[in-house]
């Protein structure tokens, strides 16, 4: 990676703490230029406006938390191991992995009507997220770990659809004990399929 590539990625890397937290119409130019320490000139060297910023930093931001899950959730060998740290690697929603909280959840409240082009990107990766969780799922059918009676599809969405609403009610009622309450539901009902 040239200089060029390292001053845009630092820039990136800086920009997503702000627009995680404060969202898009939080993220300003003029903080960027603060946090990265960069002038001007740089950043539009890199960016046209605001609106490439954001949209590069949306993608940076959801690639960051799907190469961290994947990372986390593949380090186990079995379907249900999988699936069980997926869970685990969303279990402290005041505490995650990236600055800010989940990035999909952030991006999707703000984006749903005022930015179509973020809202197509965090369409796409939960589109994504359901299909990796649904893969764990049916590959824990074929290897005799679940009985067929799971719908690996349905059960995915489920998943993907508790575990982001628990973030958002952790986050919003600055606890994890909702979010601890739904993964024990949730590997509950999982079990009644094991074999």
């Amino acid at each position: 990676m040239g200089k060029a590539e390292r001053t845009k990625q630092y820039i990136l890397e800086k920009a997503s703490i702000i627009l995680n937290e404060k969202g898009i119409s939080g993220t300003t130019v003029d903080s960027v230029l603060e946090a990265a320490d960069v002038a001007r000139g740089c950043l539009y060297g890199h960016f046209l406006n605001k609106d490439a910023l954001c949209n590069e930093t949306a993608d940076y931001l959801l690639d960051l938390n799907d190469r961290k899950t994947i990372e986390f959730v593949t380090k186990e060998k079995t379907a249900k191991g999988r699936i069980h740290a997926y869970l685990k690697f969303n279990s402290d929603p005041l505490n995650t992995v990236i600055q800010g909280g989940c990035p999909i959840m952030n991006l999707a409240a703000e984006a749903d009507d005022n930015n179509p082009v973020i809202k197509e990107k965090v369409k796409k990766n939960m589109i994504a997220a359901q299909k990796f969780l649904s893969d764990i799922l049916d590959e824990g059918i074929k290897n005799g770990e679940f009985k067929d009676s799971l719908n690996p599809d349905e059960f995915a969405i489920k998943l993907f659809s508790s575990v982001q609403g628990g973030i958002v009610i952790g986050r919003t009622l600055g606890s994890a004990q909702p979010m601890r309450a739904l993964i024990k539901s949730l590997k509950s009902e999982l079990k009644t399929f094991e074999k």
